[in-house]
């Protein structure tokens, strides 16, 4: 066992996070949706290139009020990308719509757009795409499928703060946008998410639902009256505090460093890795910016990917499955099928990728990788 430990994955975070959080604490403001979450909205809707951004305290979260904002109910369907944390399955199902799950590409692992058109039916009302390990899904065949449908598009940008697709930002390519601001994502409050969209009338919904139903208090604060809401429809507590926004609008100051730092780590992966025959490297596609959330590679088949976790583990490279195939989880019930996604599933393995890796720490993760893949596949 190495006394050494690889991380999966590790947050960047220092003495500017601390600052901002001691000048929160110094305003009296540490609830959520406050003065500190308005200001990291507006430059987070410059990031992901959308009118209006409202924090939220998950990404879950995000996805429930781009279902109830888009007017998702009981009895309809979303066309849900296959492969992702059920987080994205689970808003479908808050809103008490059935998710159906398509297939996925193999190459990039986002949502096949063949298979979406397929899958439609009178009960559809929009399609859900993954941003899978961070890189865009197709969105111009997706917008296609959906304008000659009537159907609205979210985009699950989880993993996604920083990429694009043909010279857009994510968080601009469906009608809304979620994102995570979870411990493992490229910037992170260790958790926290945001709901992105240039509509205003689907970001004043959104703002009203995340605070039980009412305008925030922020909203009310410069009132010379003593204003007294009034609850006019069911709404939930999903704001970010002010604590966490502030340690975002130091996380967006960092943005660009991280992204730099991750596609270098992902490229030297590239240049270790690229020639061993047992694995498959993750794709990273010419028109879009891959922002690298995760480095996934693909065991060959016939290895016993648990085994080489097992080991990598014990020589001190943390290691995880990538992520999950939505379909097989017993909660969803009967779906069809999604054979691309199954496979992978079952082949995919996540080793460390942070902005934190040192070169010496790039290296003994590629070894590392060679030697145990070799020696299960061998069954030494």
């Amino acid at each position: 066992m190495s006394s050494e430990v690889v991380a999966l994955g590790q947050p960047t975070v220092g003495e500017a996070e601390l600052k901002a959080i001691a000048e929160v604490f110094a305003s009296g403001w540490l609830a959520g949706a406050g003065p500190t979450c308005q200001r990291f909205e507006e430059r987070f809707a410059a990031v992901a290139g959308t009118a209006h951004a409202l924090a939220t305290n998950n990404c879950g979260s995000a996805l429930h009020l781009a279902m109830l904002t888009l007017g998702v109910e009981p009895g309809d369907e979303l066309i849900v990308g296959d492969y992702t944390f059920p987080a994205t399955g689970h808003a479908v199902m808050y809103a008490g719509a059935r998710p159906v799950f398509a297939d996925i590409r193999p190459d990039i692992w986002t949502i096949d757009p063949a298979h979406v058109e397929s899958l439609i039916t009178p009960r559809t009302r929009g399609i859900v795409a993954v941003d899978v390990a961070g890189q865009p899904a197709d969105y111009a065949e997706l917008r296609a499928i959906a304008d000659r449908h009537g159907l609205f598009i979210i985009e699950d940008a989880a993993c996604a703060a920083g990429a694009s697709y043909q010279g857009r930002p994510a968080g601009s390519l469906g009608d809304v946008a979620t994102f995570s601001f979870h411990g493992r994502k490229n910037i992170t409050a260790g958790e926290g998410g945001a709901f992105t969209t240039d509509r205003a009338d689907l970001v004043a919904h959104a703002r009203k639902l995340h605070t039980y139903g009412i305008a925030p208090a922020v909203d009310r604060a410069a009132s010379n009256a003593l204003p007294i809401p009034e609850f006019d429809e069911l709404g939930y507590n999903y704001r970010l505090s002010d604590v966490a926004a502030a340690i975002m609008l130091v996380q967006l100051d960092r943005l660009p460093l991280l992204l730099r730092a991750r596609q270098h780590i992902a490229a030297r992966y590239a240049s270790l890795l690229g020639d061993f025959e047992l694995i498959e490297l993750p794709v990273a596609l010419d028109d879009r910016t891959h922002p690298w959330q995760a480095y996934i590679i693909t065991i060959d088949k016939g290895i016993d990917r648990g085994e080489v976790a097992q080991r990598l583990r014990a020589r001190g490279v943390q290691c995880n499955f990538g992520t999950y195939a939505s379909h097989v989880q017993p909660l969803y019930g009967k779906t069809n099928e999604c054979p691309v996604s199954a496979d992978l599933f079952g082949r995919h393995l996540a080793i460390p990728m942070h902005a934190n890796l040192t070169e010496a720490e790039i290296e003994t993760v590629a070894a590392a990788v060679r030697t145990v893949v070799t020696d299960v596949a061998q069954g030494v």
